[in-house]
């Protein structure tokens, strides 16, 4: 993860000098930055860097409703994907020299919310949906072409969500969320009864399937959505139901590039405050806490990596972005506030925009 230190090497000389006077003294006064798309309370849509006091260094504005956000020192800019199905990714340079640029979806395709940057930073990629197919693809896009969309891998299954890479730089690890829709329905899921979703690990050289482990067959309608590595390079996931709103099964579990996948056991009062939902799913600095949350239950979740069971459970109405923050981890909300949770030392705080479901480290 990026220091202060880091973010400023990555953003460029020009950076501290391109800001207001107050956006320089909310940079020096933070020792970590944070990025989140948000809306603002007239309606508009964007995404804002933000110091660790919460102290806003730097905002863009976006077309429409952003989802995730993935940053690259090595290329000096930053990418915000539009929220499923969306047809627009933004790509930002930190420093605010260079206007931004935004990829559009090719014909046939919609992006699905994430991606993330080659280890080297040349390089791209987005989960995308061939929507006529059914079929979600790895959208391949050349940084040092302008973004040009240069190929695509298929991800192996319908409706993928987050993608990482592994700690090795080769592997993608995708979830498949198993839900297939058509933008002539807009965000209607099209196949609950069918459902097929899976975790899949693919070889980014060539996009050669490495592993593809599902859930028994009775957790077809179990969508797996967002995910987080472990110190272990387990990949923790987070799941969230389709099936009948009287049932709840498990919800968060982990998958292993060696073949195994298991969901844990949490405790039925708080599966129930989940309300079969986990929107979000991050790992603590030193890879030893998996946190998850529920904007549907207003409920955050802080799980032991090792032993799986929870060791704090918290509430935030409308709290889904989470995200490392020192010993512990910030939480966000879709009304504006801005919490720490498990160990970390920070003051709720409110603001004047909503965050979206998703909190990134950068600095």
């Amino acid at each position: 993860m990026w220091q202060r230190r880091a973010f400023l090497k990555a953003a460029g000389a020009g950076f501290a000098a391109s800001l207001m006077p107050r956006q320089v003294l909310a940079l020096e006064r933070s020792e970590l930055v944070f990025a989140s798309a948000v809306q603002t309370t007239a309606g508009g849509y964007g995404a804002v860097l933000l110091g660790e006091r919460g102290d806003l260094i730097a905002a863009i504005d976006l077309p429409d409703r952003g989802h995730d956000i993935t940053i690259s020192q090595e290329a000096g800019r930053g990418v915000v994907f539009a929220r499923q199905p969306g047809t627009f990714a933004l790509v930002f340079d930190p420093s605010g020299r260079e206007a931004p640029v935004t990829l559009t979806s090719i014909a046939g395709r919609h992006f699905f919310g994430h991606g993330v940057f080659s280890p080297d930073g040349r390089l791209l990629y987005a989960t995308e949906s061939d929507f006529e197919a059914a079929r979600g693809v790895i959208g391949i896009y050349d940084a040092t072409d302008g973004y040009r969309r240069i190929g695509e891998f298929p991800t192996y299954g319908t409706g993928p969500h987050e993608m990482l890479l592994m700690p090795d730089g080769v592997t993608f690890v995708v979830a498949n969320g198993g839900i297939e829709t058509h933008p002539d329905f807009g965000r209607t899921e099209l196949n609950l009864e069918t459902m097929d979703p899976s975790v899949v690990f693919i070889d980014r050289r060539d996009g050669r399937l490495v592993g593809q482990l599902r859930l028994e067959a009775g957790l077809h309608q179990l969508s797996i959505r967002h995910m987080a590595i472990d110190m272990r390079g387990r990949v923790w996931f987070g799941c969230q139901y389709k099936g009948a709103p009287s049932e709840s099964p498990q919800l968060v579990g982990y998958a292993t590039l060696d073949g195994e996948i298991r969901l844990i056991e949490l405790p039925t009062d708080t599966l129930r405050d989940l309300r079969n939902y986990v929107g979000s799913v991050a790992m603590s600095a030193d890879g030893g806490t998996v946190a998850v949350s529920s904007p549907e239950g207003d409920l955050l979740v802080a799980i032991d990596a090792d032993g799986g069971r929870p060791v704090l459970v918290e509430t935030l109405r409308n709290g889904c972005g989470l995200a490392a923050d020192g010993a512990g981890f910030v939480a966000t909300s879709g009304l504006g506030e801005m919490i720490g949770i498990a160990g970390a030392d920070r003051q709720q705080q409110k603001f004047e925009f909503l965050f979206d479901n998703h909190m990134l480290r950068v600095g």
